[in-house]
């Protein structure tokens, strides 16, 4: 969806289907990529493992519905720079926290 949009977009699944959490941060890193996951233990790489990133959009919805999460992200993107952030994406806040 987000490549539709003209957004330069790796799908972790195409990449390495089994790529653990810190292959996948690290490739971001070396590719200048933010990352965009509903898995929580990418924060934890970042704040308590100090990796380090080049953004990371961690989407914490009460749905599940692709479309409705969609959204949200498009909008997040459209109105704000996410590079060399951790930003937690809900549908009533966002949350950012600039990374070093």
């Amino acid at each position: 969806m987000l490549a539709n949009e003209g957004y330069d977009t790796l799908y972790v699944a195409d990449w390495k289907p089994q790529a653990t959490d810190a292959e996948v941060i690290k490739k971001a890193y070396e590719e200048g990529r933010v990352i965009i996951t509903d898995d929580k233990d990418f924060g934890e790489l970042v704040f308590r493992f100090g990796k380090v990133s080049k953004g990371i959009i961690f989407i914490r919805t009460s749905s599940a519905d692709p479309n409705k999460r969609f959204l949200l992200l498009s909008k997040l993107l459209k109105s704000i720079d996410v590079k060399n952030k951790f930003i937690v994406l809900r549908e009533e806040a966002v949350k950012i926290t600039k990374l070093e």
